[in-house]
């Protein structure tokens, strides 16, 4: 039994974890005037969710363009990172630096333009491995708290006259903010901060040097960003002309490397993480309160019943559980899919488990771009060893022989599933010419992880776990199975399936929330201590469930509980599945087929894998108790 002492234990380690992580990579120091790595990163929308290279508008554009991709998460992701005409020198601020004049618009260039600004498209940029962000502040305890939006808007749309039609205007030049910290002996510095603010503004010159243009719209005495500033913004229109400008300032901090990026981390409404933790223990105290129950005094007192039953009238009165022991051990139908499941399911826990944990140790940091989705791809190859052992452990103790066949379905058919849905998806944002589009070179990269190492690593832990004895069970099966009794409507599967889904579900649902809103509205989530602490919820509220819905039924004396101890904990993904329809609708704000096909797509993927996930929970927690409890009955 979980008790209440380890549950505030938990709580009162959570804040150590809370927002913890290692910096990631080593930092660079900077005398003055050395020259910062600057890169544009691609853009992106959470109306359309399709991520496009930089240099998909016409912007300016270095030659060559050198892809700088550090791992297959970053490439998964759509992040396609690149060099730029942007030169910015240490701690030398700059006004008015033209970055270069554009060519004049073609008619496609425009309507492309005018389309991202109308999908509120946002420009992602890179400095010292710092994204660019745009200030903003909230009130907290009548405090002003800083805190940043990743990224900076291409454009906007505004009327140039009353009641007139709205035109589109391009953010063409930007003034970049560079926070940094100095070391007072060697005059060193370190970059922690960087912002962006743009502002759009139509330049005019007289004559244009293109070795050193002169701007009658941003000089010394005239700049776009000056309080009262009348210059008119930069129309996108056919045949326009663009210049490209930026401005640097360097501000001295004192935020240190190690803390630089806690301010991109902040989140805007933190307590309810610990509503969610709080709501989900009551859940789960609930259900400890009702196990305890089952275990110490209904189980206690059948358990000493049936033991003390001496003459055949007596046992052949006997009703409850002990009834079906004959039959509780019966394989199941469709044993080898039961077997391909489970190992399937310890996988994807492993993989979870792991990751987690070197998450809240504060090894997988927001600067190592991809890392998340490179750790867990990792993982999850590398668990298919326990994944082939458990299934044909499982196979073997259902009296299965081939587990060859076995093998290769629990090595081919959940990653198999996900990769046809992947491809589909994949094809479609191809399509749209997305940089979220997988290369081909990452399709090959992600064959040779699946078949060089995922499929032989399954076949050598099945090779292993059918070697070994089979699972004995505490109870001789009969050869003539048991006719189960009418149940009563509570009791019948779809039923009580659906309900064992909610409470698992009602664990995690608030947290799911700020998932959802970091995959699809950009946001960074790095509260891993809070979510380690609702994975163990999850785990729990999984088992228990699972545990008291099956007592039930076996006191029906209805001895199927395989499928269904793995279907009841395993329904929350359905729920999932409704949640994240109902958060489409009311929180995103998507309209076009492709992104709406690419939301439901990937999130029938998740909840596929999340059904998988608690399915496996909670028939491992049913295998141990009604192991358990028939191994503490005499049965003659």
């Amino acid at each position: 039994m979980v008790s209440v002492r380890f549950f505030a234990a938990v709580l009162l380690l959570a804040p150590a974890a809370y927002g913890f992580y290692l910096p990631g990579v080593a930092p660079q120091d900077y005398a003055r005037d050395d020259l910062v790595n600057f890169k544009v990163n691609k853009i992106s929308s959470t109306k359309t969710a399709l991520p496009f290279e930089y240099y998909s508008l016409p912007f300016c554009r270095p030659d060559p363009v050198v892809n700088s991709a550090e791992n297959l998460g970053e490439v998964l992701r759509g992040d396609r990172i690149l060099n730029s005409l942007y030169q910015i020198q240490m701690r030398l601020d700059e006004k008015c630096k033209v970055v270069c004049k554009a060519e004049v618009l073609t008619a496609d260039q425009t309507k492309n333009f005018k389309e991202k600004i109308d999908d509120e498209y946002r420009i992602n940029m890179i400095l010292d491995n710092l994204p660019a962000a745009m200030v903003k502040y909230r009130e907290e305890g009548g405090e002003s708290v800083k805190m940043y939006e990743m990224g900076f808007p291409i454009g906007f749309k505004a009327s140039t006259e009353e009641a007139g039609t709205p035109k589109h205007f391009l953010n063409n030049h930007l003034r970049f903010t560079i926070l940094y910290h100095k070391d007072i002996e060697t005059d060193l510095a370190r970059i922690v901060g960087f912002e962006v603010q743009p502002t759009s503004v139509h330049h005019e010159y007289k004559d244009w040097d293109p070795v050193n243009p002169q701007l009658e719209t941003c000089s010394e005495s005239k700049h776009p960003l000056d309080i009262g500033s009348s210059l008119p913004p930069q129309l996108v229109e056919e045949g326009g002309e663009i210049v490209f400008t930026y401005d640097v300032f360097f501000k001295a901090s004192d935020i240190k490397w190690a803390s630089r990026w806690d301010t991109y981390l902040l989140m805007t409404d933190d307590q309810i993480h610990w509503f969610s933790i709080i709501n989900s223990l009551m859940i789960v105290l609930f259900l400890t309160g009702m196990v305890a129950m089952i275990m110490m005094r209904t189980l206690r007192r059948d358990i000493s019943q049936y033991n003390e039953l001496e003459t055949a009238e007596e046992a052949q009165e006997e009703t409850g559980w002990k009834l079906v022991h004959g039959d509780v051990f019966r394989p199941p139908e469709a044993y080898g899919s039961l077997s391909v499941y489970v190992g399937t399911g310890i996988q994807l826990f492993g993989m979870c488990l792991i990751t987690m944990c070197f998450a809240v140790l504060g090894f997988l940091s927001p600067a190592n771009r991809g890392g998340l989705m490179t750790a867990m791809l990792l993982l999850f190859v590398l668990m298919g060893l326990f994944a082939g052992y458990f299934s044909s452990r499982m196979l073997k103790m259902f009296q299965g022989t081939d587990w060859k066949a076995n093998t290769l379905k629990t090595a081919f058919h959940y990653p198999g599933v996900l990769f046809v849905l992947f491809c589909i998806l994949n094809t479609l944002i191809w399509g749209q010419k997305s940089s979220g589009a997988v290369p081909f070179g990452t399709f090959i990269a992600l064959f040779l992880m699946w078949f060089g190492i995922s499929v032989p690593l399954v076949f050598v832990g099945s090779y292993f776990g059918f070697k070994k004895d089979a699972v004995t069970h505490p109870v001789r099966t009969n050869k003539i199975p048991r006719q189960v009794p009418a149940q009563a409507w509570y009791m019948q599967p779809l039923f009580s399936v659906l309900i064992g889904g909610i409470l698992p579900f009602g664990a995690v649902f608030i947290e799911l929330f700020f998932i959802l809103t970091s995959m699809w509205l950009h946001q960074v989530y790095y509260i891993f201590g809070v979510l380690f602490i609702v994975f163990i919820i999850l785990i729990l509220t999984c088992a228990e469930i699972t545990i008291v819905l099956c007592y039930f039924q076996l006191c029906s004396e209805d001895y199927h509980w395989w499928w269904r101890s793995y279907l009841t904990s395993g329904s929350s993904a359905i729920y999932l599945l409704m949640y994240s329809t109902f958060y489409f609708f009311t929180k995103l704000d998507m309209s076009k087929t492709v992104p709406t096909v690419m939301y439901f797509g990937y999130m029938t993927m998740v909840s596929y894998s999340f059904f998988i996930l608690t399915g496996t929970i909670g028939f491992v927690a049913c295998f141990l108790f009604v192991r358990a409890i028939y191994a503490s009955v005499k049965i003659d």
